[in-house]
């Protein structure tokens, strides 16, 4: 997709820690992965809602609305 080579990562890393310094960085990089987590886990619970209201609606289908 960016079709990013070795050469430009490092010349990117150096520009962030030409800005950041190098103390910030260990923070930035906590922050992307605790953002990352968060990120993953809400995906998660959101597919598992999904899957949980598509079983509700066969149920109800297969029983014509009514309960046994």
């Amino acid at each position: 997709m960016f079709d990013l080579g070795v050469q430009e990562l490092i010349v990117i890393l150096l520009i962030a820690l030409f800005f950041f310094g190098g103390e910030k960085i260990p923070e930035i990089a906590r922050g992307l992965g605790k953002g990352i987590r968060e990120f993953k886990r809400t995906m998660k619970e959101i597919d598992e809602d999904e899957r949980e209201r598509r079983m509700k609606d066969v149920s109800k289908s297969s029983t014509n609305g009514y309960l046994k």
